[in-house]
């Protein structure tokens, strides 16, 4: 048997790409916006209960960053609330950003 030739392949995300969708990372800030004031927690309180950093929920909250499931939990658990919660409200959130989405394409 001939050996094959093994490709090359590199590493990391091709340039340009990006790993969250921006109107999912939107919609999960806006979720926990949403619930932390709600629950009358500034930002920094619930940064710090969640063991993240200011900035880092800063971007999240902000939508230009979206948390990895660990940090979803651990903002779940900071605000006090279960991942359904959570995830319902996000979910609000994010059908509310698809029509907005649609409607400026029609």
């Amino acid at each position: 048997m001939r050996p094959t030739a093994q490709k090359s392949i590199p590493k990391g995300r091709p340039v340009g790409s990006k790993s969250a969708d921006p109107i999912i990372a939107a919609a999960f800030g806006q979720a926990v916006v949403s619930l932390r004031v709600a629950a009358g927690i500034s930002q920094e309180s619930l940064a710090l209960s969640a063991s993240i950093g200011r900035s880092n929920m800063s971007a999240i909250e902000n939508g230009r960053t979206v948390p990895n499931f660990v940090g979803v939990v651990k903002i779940a658990t900071a605000l006090d609330c279960s991942l359904a919660v959570l995830v319902e409200e996000f979910d609000k959130a994010y059908r509310l950003a698809l029509e907005a989405a649609s409607d400026a394409t029609q």
